[in-house]
């Protein structure tokens, strides 16, 4: 009875052993888990935060184009005045992604209202100055696009590890949130070619 006894015992510590161990490694794998997932999140948020920083440079060579433009056409239009006061009195500089967006919309609009100003001009349009200065917004918005682009990569790859599960959990305690997208009309927005048949 005696040698049972110890039998069973040696048993029991040994299946306590390896339940402890495979306890420990679950444990493990799980911290590992969440450290690595946590890491990400930062990853992904800095990203973002990059992005952004790439679209606020690209708006501001737009935003310092803008007074340039508008010296031009007052050469042209002077009875355009108030139009093009209304251009150079614009102000931007919210961090704030939606109200970005506003901003830059109303920007874009007020450019789109110049440049349809400039076409009762023919005088202008030819002028070398206005068309560098076109063509240089026409470069400031295609690098605009793509910064957009890429942080808008970057804002889904962010949210789709705050919203996914398991990672939602990692998300939830470090106060990890979605971000928004960034979306502005250009402009200078290329007008799909009509094809006729």
């Amino acid at each position: 009875m005696r040698f049972f006894v110890q039998g069973t015992l040696a048993k029991f510590d040994s299946m306590n052993i390896s339940t402890m161990s495979v306890a420990l490694v679950l444990i493990g794998l799980i911290v590992l888990w969440a450290v690595l997932t946590y890491n990400r999140f930062v990853k992904l948020v800095n990203l973002a935060k990059e992005a952004w920083s790439g679209i606020d440079v690209q708006l501001k060579r737009r935003f310092n184009l803008v007074p340039n433009l508008v010296e031009v056409v007052k050469g042209y239009a002077k009875h355009e005045a108030g139009t093009l006061e209304r251009v150079t009195q614009m102000r931007v500089g919210s961090q704030n992604v939606s109200e970005r967006e506003a901003e830059e919309g109303q920007i874009s609009r007020a450019l789109a209202n110049l440049f349809a100003v400039a076409e009762a001009y023919p005088d202008l349009k030819a002028s070398q100055n206005f068309l560098d200065l076109q063509d240089n917004l026409d470069e400031i918005e295609d690098h605009i696009q793509l910064a957009r682009r890429y942080y808008n990569g970057s804002v889904r790859d962010l949210n789709v590890l705050v919203e996914s599960f398991p990672s939602n959990l990692i998300a939830r305690i470090f106060n990890f949130t979605t971000a928004e997208f960034f979306e502005i009309e250009l402009a200078r927005q290329r007008d799909v070619p009509k094809i006729e048949l």
